[in-house]
């Protein structure tokens, strides 16, 4: 098992969220999940729905209301009743928010810049096309798993 590639990526994408959620806890009190909801709703060019946030954290939307729940305690994330829909909502940064999502968004790209110092730029060139290509193979692999019925 620890030959296949999915396994060693795996480890590999643990690794690098473990060490991230102790410098965001550390830093700025917030969990991995909280990170990424900020940094989602701090790239949005406008508020998003909690289905759509949940969607593109790729998590479940219980999850992600309870972790919006969290945030806006904290004064981080702002709820506003979405017009379209009367039982929705839509969710935006707040001041602290925006304030937040720049300190982190410093820290992920400190930490970015410390891994890709790593490899030289021959490694990194080849790391970004192996990457494409197995993205682009498990992407075929889904599609050809959902065509068997």
């Amino acid at each position: 098992m620890k030959e296949l590639i999915s396994y060693r990526l795996h480890v590999v994408a643990n690794l690098l969220s473990r060490g991230a959620e102790l410098r965001y806890r550390r830093e700025f009190g917030v969990s991995l999940w909280e990170w990424r909801t900020l940094a989602l709703l701090g790239d949005a060019a406008e508020p998003l729905s909690l289905n759509h946030l949940a969607h593109a954290a790729g998590i479940h939307k219980s999850q992600m209301s309870r972790v919006v729940s969290g945030l806006a305690r904290r004064g981080l994330v702002l709820r506003e009743a979405d017009e379209a829909d009367a039982r929705g909502v839509r969710l935006a940064l707040t001041g602290r928010g925006r304030k937040a999502y720049a300190g982190l968004i410093r820290a992920a790209s400190e930490r970015n810049e410390s891994f890709r110092s790593c490899l030289s730029a021959n490694e990194h060139a080849v790391f970004e096309r192996a990457l494409a290509k197995l993205a682009g193979r498990a992407r075929d692999m889904i599609h050809g798993e959902k065509e068997i019925k």
